[in-house]
This record gives C-alpha cells, sequence and structure tokens, in this order.
C-alpha cells in the first residue's frame, strides 16, 4: 500500500509498505482523512528539530476500525468512525511519572518520531481511539490540532473573566480561539491574514487586530482599556510574537506558549518581575480530546472555513511543497484517501 514519506529536508516521495497486521489489543483502521500540521510543514522546511527524516508523515486522522484483535473492549465496533491520540509516552520519566504525559521527555508523536497515519490503513492501540457517531472523517480528522489550542487555553487558565488575546490563527491559533470563546472570554484574535481572521469572527471573536495595518500596542491599548489581554496565547513561534506576548499581556497577566520558536529569543527580564506575569509552555494535550468531539458535534466551529484545501494522497507531496513555498491563506490542508 501507498505511504506518504518526508524523506529528508524539502523531500517527499510516495513509497510502497506492507498492510500491517494487528496484535489483541490493536484495531486496525482504514484511513480515510488526515490533516497535515504546522509540523509537517516545519519538519519540510527543516525548522522542528524533533522531525526524523525518513518517516511517513501524518498524524491528524480521521479513519474507520476495519477489524479488531481479541483483547479490545466490546465497546468498539467493526465500522466506528474515530480519531487517534497519536502521541507515544515512556510512562517513566518525571512528567509522566507525575501524570502529565503530552511533556513527556521521550515523546513520540506519530509522523514525527515513529510512523504516522499518512497511509490507507494503520494498527494502533484501542486506547488511543475515540469515537463519534455524529461527526465525519474530516471534522474527526480536526479534533487532533484543536485539542493543541484547548489545551493552551487550559493551561491558561482562561475563564469568563478574562481578555484574551490569540497571536496567529493557524489551525492551533484556532483551537485556542475557540476553546477561549467556549469559555465565555472576551477574546482578541491578532495575525496578518484577514482571511483567517474572517473565520475567526465566525468563532466567536469580539475584536480582530492586523498586525501587519495596525500598531498592535496600540490596538491592545485601545481594546482592553489601556491594562492589556489577562492571557496572551502565542500560537507563532516566532521570535518577534514571543516578545509582544510579553510586552503586552497585562501586570499579574499570563504567556501561554505553543509555538516553537526558530531561533533564540531575548527578553528583557525585569518586565517577568515588575508585572509578576507568568509564562507557561503548552505542548500537545492531555484529556481535551473528549471536550474538542463535544464541542464539534455541537456545530460551533466552521468546519468547511478551516479546510483550504482537499488532495489525493498522490498530490500530498506537491500540496506540502506549495504550502512551504506560500503560506498565504492556507489553514489547513487535508488528504482524502478516497480521491
Amino acid at each position: 500500500m501507498k505511504a506518504l514519506f518526508l524523506t529528508a529536508i524539502g523531500q517527499t516521495e510516495i513509497r510502497e509498505i506492507e498492510k500491517p497486521s494487528i496484535g489483541p489489543e490493536e484495531v486496525l483502521l482504514k484511513i480515510g482523512m488526515v490533516g497535515f500540521c504546522g509540523g509537517d510543514l516545519n519538519g519540510f522546511k527543516g525548522l522542528f528539530e524533533l522531525q526524523e527524516y525518513p518517516n511517513v508523515l501524518g498524524h491528524e486522522v480521521g479513519g474507520t476500525i476495519e477489524a479488531m484483535g481479541s483483547q479490545v473492549p466490546e465497546s468498539f465496533k467493526i465500522g466506528n468512525k474515530v480519531t487517534v491520540y497519536p502521541y507515544l509516552n515512556c510512562g517513566k520519566c518525571i512528567s509522566c511519572r507525575k501524570g502529565r504525559r503530552n511533556a513527556c521527555q521521550d515523546n513520540k508523536t506519530m509522523g514525527v518520531r515513529r510512523p504516522g497515519a499518512m497511509t490507507r490503513y494503520i494498527a494502533i492501540h484501542w486506547q488511543d481511539l475515540f469515537t463519534s457517531e455524529k461527526l465525519s472523517l474530516k471534522e474527526l480528522a480536526l479534533v487532533e490540532p484543536l485539542t493543541v489550542g484547548f489545551h493552551a487555553a487550559a493551561r491558561g487558565r482562561v475563564s469568563s473573566q478574562d481578555r484574551v488575546a490569540v497571536i496567529g490563527c493557524g489551525i492551533v491559533g484556532m483551537g485556542a480561539i475557540a476553546s477561549a470563546v467556549n469559555r465565555g472570554a472576551e477574546v482578541i484574535a491578532i495575525d496578518i491574514d484577514d482571511s483567517k481572521m474572517d473565520i475567526a469572527k465566525k468563532i466567536g471573536v469580539a475584536h480582530t487586530i492586523n498586525t501587519s495595518r495596525e500598531d498592535l500596542h496600540e490596538a491592545l491599548m485601545r481594546i482592553t482599556d489601556g491594562d492589556g489581554p489577562d492571557v496572551i496565547i502565542e500560537a507563532v513561534g516566532n521570535a518577534v510574537t514571543y516578545r509582544a506576548a510579553v510586552d503586552e499581556v497585562a501586570y499579574t497577566g499570563r504567556v501561554v506558549c505553543i509555538g516553537y520558536a526558530k531561533s533564540a529569543v531575548e527578553f528583557n527580564t525585569g518586565i517577568f518581575v515588575r508585572k509578576e506575569i507568568e509564562i507557561l509552555g503548552s505542548r500537545n494535550c492531555t484529556d481535551e480530546f473528549p471536550e474538542v468531539i463535544a464541542y464539534l458535534e455541537a456545530g460551533k466551529f466552521p468546519v468547511e472555513d478551516v479546510i483550504s484545501k482537499t488532495v489525493s494522497l498522490d498530490d500530498a507531496g506537491a500540496a506540502l511543497a506549495d504550502w512551504a513555498a506560500n503560506a498565504k491563506g492556507i489553514t489547513k490542508i487535508m488528504v482524502d484517501f478516497d480521491r
């Protein structure tokens, strides 16, 4: 069967691999839809330090159970539509011992440090599956990237009392926006792409700031009556936006960092002390899959608006290269295995 490999920086290749067999606690999952992740893009561009080459890409999954091992619980049925928790933790490091497996020191995400789902069939342990009778395979493939944003909002302890600014309206930023809106916060979306901020408006943001046209500081001061946002979520991974998050957050505020900065970032650390701010990293997700599935099942998210392009597996490598060459207007690329 065909699989899309990221073979080296800037290079993909369709290769033939064997259809997997399953163990007693595994299911055979027939892949229907897989989303390209910002991590896939950065791996293609050589900007993701964790990416291993060569590797089958793909960890944003919508699939159907085709076969089950003898020890899979009876609650799972052949034909169930599912998505996949794609992170493998060691269970031994200090993060795992503390119950925070998302920050495992030896985390192996599908498509990054172990084979991914950009192929027709995968074998997966039943404990890593989440089902939905209501969601389409396309919607199920959106669950994982949204959980990353939902986890960031949880890390920031976002509440209905907060003004929250999200810097970066990619799919993970959209997840943070969706979670913050769902928690009742007043949300400010920040980006340089009007098309993405139009989607943010459909999710329910109160304000948008296009920093290619507006001064960020002046706009935030106007919106927040001179206070700054209570929470700023950085979802870009850029030295400029990292510094802006610290500079613009309110006194005693909280900064949540999702994006991987591609180079060292310099800060005036006196700001940390004077403002008495909290700076929080946010990695992957913990228990957010059921929350996101319920959110999508409620029809609160503009699914079709965030999917910028849908391609076949044969065209997936070219689509990734095109995205690397010009990211403007692209929020999510889906690979449809039935094309």
